[in-house]
């Protein structure tokens, strides 16, 4: 069943949500935030688009299986220690880049928190989605069962 304020409101706030899960995974290796909760917010811009269109609308604008962003997203997380590993040092201690400045934001560091953070995101909205998806096509089965 769509509801048509649902669907409208998951429109105008399915891009703000993303936009706002990227700024607080950023800013996250700085301050509180990052990974979990910036995946946490992407993953609830795509349940909102599933409850106010359908699932498979979610999937759709997802392109990828939440489990091959999951596994995607450990490869990742693994990836950035290694770094520290060519350097001599221990495994996923931090590098950085030098830090430069762009117009309207400012200052940007990069390096290995941000990467590893970045895994954690993808980890944590493929496990959000995939856990959603599961759940709602087994709703959505037992409510075709009842109905024969």
């Amino acid at each position: 069943m769509k509801y048509f304020i649902l669907n409208q409101a998951s429109r105008l706030l399915f891009p703000a949500l993303l936009i706002l899960s990227l700024i607080v995974l950023y800013r996250g290796h700085n301050l509180p935030g990052g990974g979990f909760i910036g995946g946490l917010l992407a993953a609830t811009a795509f349940i909102l688009v599933g409850l106010g269109d359908s699932m498979e609308r979610a999937k759709e604008l997802l392109r990828i299986e939440p489990v091959k962003l999951m596994a995607l997203g450990l490869l990742v997380a693994v990836v950035s220690g290694m770094p520290s590993l060519l350097r001599g040092a221990p495994f996923m201690t931090s590098e950085w880049l030098p830090g430069f400045a762009l117009p309207l934001i400012g200052k940007v560091h990069l390096g290995t928190p941000l990467v590893f953070d970045v895994g954690v995101y993808m980890v944590v909205i493929g496990f959000a989605l995939h856990t959603t998806f599961s759940l709602s096509e087994l709703a959505y089965t037992e409510i075709e069962e009842h109905e024969e």
